[in-house]
């Protein structure tokens, strides 16, 4: 099964106590591309960056992860994206971004979808006006091939006040979806709603027939048509909490790979497998909180590799 993951391009820089501490390729797909890599799947992250120094460091270090750099457009005389990250005591980021992207962006890539690819999409990247062309269709062609489509809205509070420009996306969005995969917070802030029962009444009205529902160190939930099920979240002493949810993701796309599961299966998951998604996913978050990487380690990756 192949893996296509959409997301922005960024080079992390992360402070701690006014100091920098660590500088890592970021950006939410990119970290999910990096630990599927890692865990020998096949993934090809689409994005697209400067043709500068940054830039050539982060393909290089994609490629020695294992992620197909194919679907990477680059831009003369512009520049990589950088995210200043400053954690605070409980060692959640807070983000400053710098970007130099041009007018029209995804343009030129072409994509070749088969039936039982999975897609993952979400961020800001999903509901920016310059991008929202290219991935619109890109997203239509996925879903009419027979693709697995996932979605993370990760919406955050400095956003909130484009939210009636942007809700509609979201929206959008959330209809092309198989499954959504989001936090308590995302979903409070994009349609004030306070619970998972709550979100899953919307996304069945939109067109979608399975969430995941995050909520920081409490429960995490799924619920499909079929099935609800609960699993508690292990209590660690997190160093960050960057990319917690984007290895959240991983552990859902490889427990997919790894129980072939289809479009058609999508609808209707076991009891088993939905424990099994929710057991990987909390496990590859917790991974990622112990260390200043935005990926699951190697060593923890070859737990799984030949499972």
């Amino acid at each position: 099964m192949r893996i296509f993951t959409f997301g922005e391009t960024v080079y992390d820089i992360i402070f701690k106590d006014s100091q920098p501490i660590a500088g890592k390729a970021g950006g939410s797909m990119l970290n999910t591309s990096v630990s599927l890599g890692r865990l020998g799947l096949n993934v090809n992250f689409v994005s697209d960056m400067g043709k500068d120094t940054i830039g050539d460091n982060i393909l290089d270090f994609l490629t020695d992860n294992g992620v197909s750099v194919s679907y990477i457009e680059r831009y003369a005389n512009r520049k990589t994206a950088i995210a200043i990250a400053i954690l605070n005591e409980r060692n959640d980021a807070a983000y400053t971004f710098y970007k130099d992207f041009p007018e029209n962006r995804l343009s030129e890539l072409k994509l070749d979808f088969k039936e039982g690819d999975i897609v993952l999409f979400g961020s800001f990247f999903a509901i920016t006006e310059n991008l929202r062309p290219a991935l619109f269709q890109f997203l239509n062609r996925a879903r009419e091939e027979g693709c697995i489509i996932i979605y993370d809205p990760n919406f955050r509070k400095p956003h909130l006040h484009e939210l009636e420009m942007l809700k509609p996306l979201i929206i959008e969005n959330i209809g092309l979806s198989d499954l959504v995969r989001g936090s308590d917070e995302d979903f409070n802030l994009i349609f004030g709603a306070n619970n998972a029962s709550e979100v899953f009444e919307i996304l069945m009205k939109k067109g979608c027939g399975s969430l995941i529902y995050t909520a920081n160190r409490n429960d995490v939930l799924m619920m499909t048509q079929d099935h609800i099920v609960v699993k508690s979240v292990p209590v660690i002493k997190p160093v960050s909490t960057i990319g917690a949810g984007d290895n959240f993701n991983a552990g859902i796309i490889m427990t997919l790979v790894h129980n072939e599961i289809s479009k058609k299966k999508m609808k209707h998951l076991p009891v088993k497998i939905m424990e099994n998604i929710l057991e990987n996913g909390t496990s590859f978050a917790a991974e990622v909180c112990m260390s200043y990487d935005n990926y699951i380690s190697r060593e923890f990756a070859s737990r799984y590799n030949n499972k």
